[in-house]
């Protein structure tokens, strides 16, 4: 057989699986139901105020989230790479299997501990007799990016701990000789050889934050909108499906657009 024929049965099942479902859903965006022009459903949506407050929570929370998980990731992983204690090892093949479970698995936890009838509001009022406790951030957009740092934190932790391990000690060992402190080893030392793990993993979690809903469907917050939530709320609430597939081809752009950018990251990086 020629070559090129094994590529058919995996493009054909790709196309069927995938393609074939997002031509779809372009073919809805420019088909408004109510009649009109290609793209009067686009306009629509652009002009809504609904779609830019979606488009804004969507990305400054896509970018904090990001941002915390770099900062947090980069002091766990420094702390089990180079900080011998008991159970280093474990805790790294920890971090392999907290990247497999499902993120409202985090949110229930999260909840259970911080909810409105949660373990820290039950503490607060069998010590104060208090009829309500004080925590009820999580209904809130501060609920949503800590429940996204805590989950994708360990998706940046896995590329600098692959980074952290090929870094050669020697050169910690010498620059301690000479006299440097660990703040300036850290800064002058690990830092550039962190740098491309910290652009892979952080390009990774602001593709997956932009697109993630099951952390804010989960945690009850209700002035928190985001694309994905707005094209959950325009086609099962509203069945205004014409402008559900206009929010999702906006959503599916930036993510493409961005996937692209973490590839050629990654690529530079090794990973």
């Amino acid at each position: 057989m020629p070559a090129w024929l094994w590529g058919v049965p995996p493009v054909v099942v790709l196309a069927l699986v995938f393609l074939y479902p997002l031509a779809l859903v372009v073919q809805q965006s420019l088909t408004p139901e109510n009649g009109g022009g290609a793209f009067d459903a686009y306009a629509s949506v652009f002009a809504s105020r609904g779609f830019r407050e979606a488009l804004g929570t969507t990305v400054w929370l896509a970018v904090g989230a990001t941002v915390g998980c770099l900062v947090l990731g980069f002091a766990l992983a420094l702390v089990i790479a180079f900080v011998p204690f008991p159970g280093a090892k474990g805790v790294a093949k920890f971090i392999d299997v907290f990247l497999s479970f499902p993120s409202f698995l985090i949110t229930l936890a999260l909840l259970f501990i911080y909810g409105t009838v949660g373990m820290a509001n039950g503490v607060w009022s069998d010590l104060t007799g208090a009829a309500d406790g004080p925590f009820h951030f999580l209904a809130t957009p501060w609920g949503v990016l800590l429940a996204e740092i805590t989950y994708f934190t360990p998706f940046v932790m896995r590329p600098l701990l692959a980074a952290f391990s090929q870094l050669d000690t020697a050169q910690l060992e010498v620059a301690s000789s000479l006299g440097a402190r660990p703040a300036r080893i850290v800064r002058r030392v690990i830092l550039p050889e962190a740098l491309p793990a910290l652009a892979a993993g952080g390009s990774l979690v602001l593709v997956m934050c932009l697109n993630e809903f099951g952390i804010v469907l989960f945690t009850g917050a209700k002035d928190v909108t985001t694309l994905p939530m707005l094209v959950y709320g325009k086609a099962i609430l509203e069945s205004d499906y014409s402008a559900a597939c206009v929010v999702a081809v906006v959503n599916i752009a930036i993510s493409v657009g961005l996937f692209g950018l973490y590839r050629v990251v990654s690529k530079r990086a090794g990973a």
